[in-house]
């Protein structure tokens, strides 16, 4: 099969936006730029998307492939609902997510994936209730990130992720609503016993 020329490609959404401006100028159409840098977004996420899919050599393909996919859905969801934010952000983590699914021993990609797709999440939250504290389902997102290091198959001893997660969901779980009074003292507790146990271990070592 006869590969498409990169240039009658380019050369069509050229075609296409001129069309839409047009359109625009002509108080014909509404928000003719956001379709066509959609559309552009579209394509650009597409052909990143088939070097992704046709070559697994090639596996970071799909980090730029799904945040271009995840700009032209901003882009084309209203900006009242709110998601543009999760699109976009969820957009970049399925491109790390699909980077580890391919490749195990790319386990740091669960990281990322999980922290932007928490933002994404914790940002549409923001937007439906305003002035809603979202820092408990952050740390709670961070600490599911962390549990699934451990938790999903990796080339290595990834047992250490547990301790990270164990601290970020009981961070999370205190940061919400029924502790949130108490947010002050948490963190003054937790300083007064880091540092004591960091004293400690110096004393131990001496």
């Amino acid at each position: 099969m006869k590969r498409i020329d990169f240039r009658i490609v380019i050369g069509a959404l050229f075609i296409l936006g001129g069309i839409l401006l047009l359109l625009e100028k002509r108080g014909l159409l509404v928000g003719a730029r956001g379709l066509f840098w959609g559309a552009a977004f579209v394509v650009a996420g597409a052909a990143f998307l088939y070097v992704f899919l046709t070559n697994r050599v090639h596996w970071w393909s799909a980090i730029p492939a799904f945040t271009l996919l995840g700009l032209a859905a901003s882009s084309f969801l209203p900006d009242s609902l709110g998601l543009d934010g999760l699109a976009f952000l969820g957009g970049i983590g399925l491109g790390f997510w699909a980077a580890y699914f391919t490749g195990r021993e790319r386990w740091w990609a669960i990281i990322p994936g999980g922290v932007l797709i928490t933002l994404g999440v914790t940002s549409v939250l923001d937007n439906l209730a305003a002035g809603m504290e979202t820092d408990g389902v952050f740390f709670l997102g961070l600490g599911l990130t962390f549990l699934l290091v451990a938790v999903l198959p990796t080339p290595g001893p990834t047992r250490w992720a547990y301790f990270p997660a164990a601290a970020l969901i009981i961070l999370g779980i205190l940061l919400g609503k029924p502790f949130s009074a108490y947010t002050d003292y948490i963190w003054i507790a937790a300083l007064f016993v880091g540092g004591l146990v960091l004293i400690w271990q110096y004393l131990r070592s001496r």
